[in-house]
């Protein structure tokens, strides 16, 4: 039972919300969300880092990532999936597509899933002025390098106001 990764994951879209996931190849999350047509996109976070890391072992299919990593499942409301409890930010999805990529030059091995988001989990400390403000959740980023992430910190965020 695969939990969450910080690669690449975000909202997509805001009408209707989506998110997404990258992998590098298809691993047993996406060959989950493809069997259920659900998944829980988690926030990876500063704190949560060690226990996503261990996330990441090759385990078998049938062991409970959950219980490796020391986590806690909380069902979820409008998909059969369970949600991270220690995670401050939650997105219930459904499934809209799975896309096998393909390089320009070469054949690709990525796997992008997309989803339409169907709940949101927000931790109330996380919501500044009725604004939900991602930095003080100290997320993290893969940056590249196999072991490399940053975390993102609420002093470093700043705000542009796009052009009209």
């Amino acid at each position: 039972m695969s939990i969450w990764r910080p690669t690449a994951s975000s909202t997509v879209l805001t009408t209707p919300a989506s998110s997404g996931f990258s992998s590098t190849s298809w691993k047993d999350t996406v060959q989950n969300v493809q069997d259920t047509g659900e998944f829980v996109w988690n926030l990876a976070t500063r704190d949560l880092a060690k226990h996503m890391n261990a996330t990441a072992a090759h385990v078998a299919r049938d062991v409970n990532e959950f219980e490796l990593a020391g986590l806690t499942m909380v069902p979820g409301k409008l998909v059969n999936v369970p949600r991270v409890a220690e995670s401050p930010v939650s997105f219930e999805c459904k499934l809209t597509q799975i896309i096998q990529l393909q390089g320009a030059t070469q054949e690709g091995a990525g796997v992008v899933t997309l989803a339409e988001v169907v709940a949101v989990y927000i931790d109330k400390a996380m919501i500044k002025d009725g604004v939900y403000i991602t930095a003080l959740a100290r997320p993290i980023v893969r940056a590249g390098r196999r072991g490399d992430y940053f975390e993102v910190k609420h002093e470093d965020m700043f705000e542009m106001v796009r052009p009209d």
